[in-house]
């Protein structure tokens, strides 16, 4: 089906038959209307020159105007019936329109361009024939007025067509790319509240990570001291004091980085990026470096006398020379430290314990050993909520590190981790 060059506008179809639109319907019909009552008043005098019955004649006008209902359909029909009753002087409304339509409508240029040369010759012949047996008229008016008549009838209508068509191609064109950006700017829509909602779920995750180590790392060594303090309370009031004194100092230092972090989340950062970035591991580091306050590698030895305080037996090798890494590095690899430590004060009481760092060129490497516990040895019955491992791996793989943990051949547990001098993303 062909369709032409009139205003398509709207959504949806609500003309009958081959029509969109009911007023497209009403239209065409209309100029179906003129168009047969022309041809029925051309058939007379046709009839009265071919020497048929007049009604014939009138028959045969009547079904050419009628034609012009299918212009939408079969414009290429309407056009060649237009052509075909040139030499009777019947249809000039039915050739205008069906040009007009043929040039208008998504028919190929070259079919567009054969019929309109057929019709332009064959007005130009038959204006040509009726002219030229006229006494008064010479040759060269009768060229003339042939050639004006055919490219009166013949053009306009084409052009017109042309303009009409292209218009409306335009137009269409223009509203598929209103239509695409209208889809992708509801796609990017969407895709941004998911990398927000990804966004957000990653902080929590960053969030619940720090509580985690700051929290957990303190009480455990609470609850051990507690536990000392319990036992030596009634038979050494001084050991009982001194233990007492470092539950105090391990209830205070929880608070006090459990304050600094809160005041944190608090305080906005306007020099923090405020981009969502698409890959998992970056958005762990740029979240990650968000909060730059908190400990480092310079308070290893700190963090491994608080555990040999509360009673573990704890070595600190250190190899290398330490290197100038960014903070997020240095609080990773501290933290890793200090979860692998709590881990031996919750699952191996009594146990000897290791600790390794090594500065290499362009990492830096961890591993906290222990042995198998004391035997004997009562568990302090802390919880354990099985994130330790998680966070570490979580914390370590995300500046693109390598973390590994399992049990040893002599029935400890080992943890490590390799972290780049230079975080990933």
């Amino acid at each position: 089906m062909a369709v032409s060059g009139e205003e398509q506008g709207g959504d949806g179809r609500d003309g009958p038959l081959w029509w969109d639109r009911r007023r497209a319907a009403v239209l065409d019909v209309s100029l179906a209307g003129v168009s047969v009552a022309e041809c029925a008043a051309e058939g007379v005098v046709f009839a009265r020159d071919a020497g048929v019955p007049v009604a014939l004649g009138v028959l045969f006008g009547v079904l050419t105007g009628a034609v012009v209902v299918l212009r939408r359909r079969v414009p290429v029909a309407v056009v060649l019936v237009g052509i075909a009753v040139t030499p009777a002087e019947m249809g000039f409304l039915l050739s205008l329109v069906g040009l007009y339509t043929l040039a208008a409508c998504e028919v190929p240029r070259r079919i567009t361009a054969t019929l309109s040369v057929m019709s332009f010759v064959a007005t130009f012949v038959v204006t040509y024939v009726r002219t030229v047996g006229e006494e008064e008229a010479g040759r060269t008016l009768v060229v003339g007025l042939s050639l004006f008549m055919a490219v009166a009838l013949t053009v306009p209508p084409v052009l017109l067509g042309m303009y009409v068509g292209a218009r409306r191609r335009l137009m269409e064109s223009l509203q598929e790319r209103a239509d695409s950006l209208e889809r992708e700017l509801s796609l990017l829509a969407d895709r941004a509240e998911e990398r927000a909602e990804w966004a957000r779920t990653e902080e929590r995750t960053r969030i619940a990570r720090e509580m985690h180590d700051v929290v957990a790392h303190r009480v455990s060594l609470m609850v051990v001291h507690a536990a000392a303090l319990q036992a030596v309370a009634a038979k050494d009031p001084v050991k009982a004091a001194q233990n007492a004194a470092l539950v105090g100092d391990m209830g205070r230092q929880a608070l006090t980085e459990l304050r600094e972090m809160l005041g944190v989340l608090r305080s906005p950062r306007p020099d923090r990026p405020e981009r969502v970035v698409e890959q998992a591991p970056a958005v762990a580091v740029a979240v990650s470096s968000g909060v730059e306050e908190g400990p480092g590698l310079a308070g290893l030895e700190a963090l491994v006398g608080e555990s040999r305080a509360a009673g573990m037996v704890v070595e600190l090798d250190v190899r290398g020379a330490a290197g100038a890494y960014p903070a997020v590095v240095e609080r990773t690899a501290y933290r890793v430290v200090q979860e692998a430590l709590t881990n031996c004060h919750k699952h191996a009481p009594g146990a000897r314990v290791v600790v390794r760092l090594a500065h290499r060129e362009g990492e830096v490497a961890m591993q906290v050993e222990n042995g198998p516990g004391a035997a004997g040895a009562a568990l302090p019955g802390l919880p354990s909520g099985g994130n330790g491992l998680v966070g570490m791996r979580e914390r370590v793989v995300g500046l693109g590190g390598v973390f590994v943990s399992g049990p040893t051949d002599a029935g400890g547990f080992r943890v490590s981790a390799v972290l780049p001098g230079v975080p990933r993303g």
